[in-house]
């Protein structure tokens, strides 16, 4: 969940950190901090707040000067927020300097048995705990850093990506991960350290990404040595040639990267089914299907696991898959399904669904899946990211990079792969006719056009944003494909501008929701022409007689809702299964607009994080 930067080179460090720092700051943004080499001393600055307030407490604090440094941004776990939880951690001698995204288990029973052993700890951190643990390695065994990290790291149990510095040693950094993503910069005689590769773009395209359970020796003027943690061995360091550019992470002219995405939603759908699907050939290709048709074709279920809004996509999904090739299909929080005991035999498919492809709880329910012998594919966004590792086989959304931490692009992307792999396994089972087929293939392929005619409703649904941001309360309501839509758009509103939401099936709305409609209460109705139409107007209906407020999300044209509903948002017609790609994008602009009239920091919503490696 925490941003990790670090350099090494010729170059000064500090406005190199404090930048990668501004990069990362979706990951983690409580608190941040940054310790600098100058050649002669350890400067450590650090600071409850964001990256700025870390720079203008540096201001005064610390020298910037110095070709070697480590920075964080963090987001909390052991400790609240504060300037002496902030991260970068000292050992006792004030030697050896730490950073770390993670969580360190059994970190208690380690501080109290280094409390006997005289040491002090100015913090509630974990991280406080492993650097003085490395420390009393090193002075115990007699060994260099490296060593007392490897040896330290084998008696923690927990997640952690790491970069520790020590000063009597200033030509060397040493990393190590093992559940958090750790990326490593390869320059012309300087490395750059991050969590992802966006910190060092513009300095080099060669990167190298640590797995688990590795560590690595930087060093000046040497080449990076890579080792497993735990048997010493060495590792050939994979160099791979990175593809983002600086213009994907930066905002473009918008006001946030959250509106910038959802702009960006036709291009990344068109990318997402660039050179899978073919319409002319009639033909889909995705080689991490072709490659394993019969343990898909063979699969007694698909088993769907994943957290959050990736969630909201496998339950699309599940409506896809059971529709369009008639496969029996379970969606499962990933947090749960992990620690429930789940049943789960040779003759299942586990399809794991991650933005980032790094979070904890999707990455353990697939060690689990394989654990019990299924066949594990993977859907994620993020290029040699862990679950693209950790799975058989897979597909990648293609969506680019998406910073806002409420996620909007990486959703509708979804939802294109897995609508693509349910077209092929139906195709290939026989369960849609050749026509049909086609139909589909025309539909999703004009998909990203229709969505820039839902995008020309921008001004519309801002004046209905301002008529509603002081509500306390939403209801989201929806049906068939469209009831995760409903589910997506309340916790789009809840994550940005903190207003309570909930989103049901409509026709649930009479067991227990119905009590809370009345004259002060926004209910959000995605009631589009196709799939249960007439049904929807009659709960439309339903709370009309108890003076709800009624934004109905319908289907250009639409009359019936119209004039039922004191609003309506129009999205073109489209075939019922493609929907959802459709219906979400006025759910995404309402809560940003909400959200930013609200003065809510959008990218950045408080208490969350953008890549979630950490139970």
């Amino acid at each position: 969940m925490c941003g990790i930067v670090g350099y090494i080179g010729p170059r000064e460090a500090y406005p190199i950190i404090i930048e990668g720092l501004k990069r990362l700051e979706y990951r983690g943004y409580d608190s941040a901090g940054v310790a600098i080499f100058d050649g002669e001393n350890l400067k450590v600055c650090k600071t409850k707040g964001k990256v700025v307030d870390l720079e203008k407490r540096s201001e005064n604090e610390i020298t910037k000067h110095g070709n070697v440094g480590i920075g964080h941004t963090r987001w909390a776990t052991h400790g609240v927020p504060n300037d002496v939880n902030s991260h970068p951690h000292l050992s006792n001698s004030g030697d050896l300097v730490i950073i770390h995204n993670g969580i360190i288990e059994n970190y208690e029973t380690l501080k109290q048995e280094l409390i006997r052993r005289g040491y002090i700890f100015h913090s509630d951190t974990d991280t406080e705990v492993l650097i003085n643990l490395i420390e009393d390695v090193k002075k115990q065994e007699g060994v260099k850093l490296g060593k007392a990290v490897q040896i330290a790291l084998n008696q923690v149990i927990g997640a952690y990506a790491i970069a520790v510095f020590d000063k009597t040693k200033p030509g060397e950094v040493v990393i190590a991960r093992l559940g958090s993503p750790l990326a490593v910069g390869i320059g012309e005689g300087e490395f750059f350290i991050a969590s992802d590769a966006s910190p060092f773009l513009e300095y080099t395209k060669n990167a190298i990404y640590l797995e688990d359970e590795e560590m690595a020796i930087i060093r000046l003027h040497k080449d990076i040595k890579i080792r497993k943690i735990k048997d010493d061995s060495l590792v050939d360091p994979y160099i791979q040639k990175l593809q983002l550019n600086l213009e994907q992470i930066e905002k473009g002219g918008y006001d946030h990267f959250m509106l910038k995405e959802i702009h960006e939603q036709p291009k990344a759908i068109t990318d997402t089914y660039r050179g899978r699907l073919l319409r002319n050939e009639a033909i889909i290709k995705m080689a991490g299907i072709e490659d394993n048709m019969k343990k898909f074709l063979n699969a007694n279920r698909i088993i769907i696991v994943a957290c959050g809004t990736s969630w909201h996509a496998g339950l699309v999904a599940e409506y896809i898959f059971e529709d369009l090739a008639r496969i029996p299909v379970e969606v499962e929080y990933a947090s749960e399904f992990r620690y429930r005991n789940p049943v789960i035999t040779e003759n299942d498919v586990v399809i794991a669904i991650s933005q980032s492809g790094e979070t904890a709880d999707t990455l353990a329910a697939i060690k689990l899946a394989k654990s019990k012998g299924a066949f594990v594919f993977g859907v994620c966004n993020v290029v040699g990211s862990s679950i693209a590792r950790e799975t058989h086989a897979g597909a990648y959304t293609h969506a680019g990079p998406e910073i806002g931490v409420a996620s909007t692009k990486a959703f509708t992307t979804q939802i294109t792969v897995l609508t693509l792999i349910a077209l092929r396994l139906a195709r290939a089972k026989g369960t849609v006719s050749s026509s049909d087929f086609r139909q589909h293939l025309l539909e999703l392929e004009l998909i990203p056009k229709k969505i820039e005619d839902a995008l020309k409703s921008d001004e519309h649904i801002k004046i209905i944003a301002d008529i509603y941001k002081e509500a306390s309360n939403f209801l989201y309501l929806g049906r068939g494909y469209n009831f995760p839509v409903a589910l997506e758009g309340a916790l789009k509103l809840k994550e940005i501008s903190y207003i309570h939401a909930e989103g049901y099936p409509a026709a649930e709305m009479k067991h227990g929701p119905i009590a809370l409609i009345d004259e002060n209460m926004p209910i959000v109705v995605i009631a589009t022409k196709k799939g249960h139409y007439e049904k929807v107007v009659s709960n439309i209906q339903e709370i009309k007689s108890r003076k709800g407020k009624i934004i109905g999300i319908v289907t250009k044209g639409d009359t019936q809702v119209k004039a039922l509903a004191d609003h309506v948002i129009e999205v073109p017609e489209t075939s019922e299964s493609l929907s959802p790609l459709l219906t979400t994008i006025p759910l995404q602009l309402l809560s940003y607009h909400i959200a930013v009239m609200l003065n809510k920091n959008v990218d950045q919503p408080r208490n969350l994080a953008k890549s979630v490696t950490v139970e």
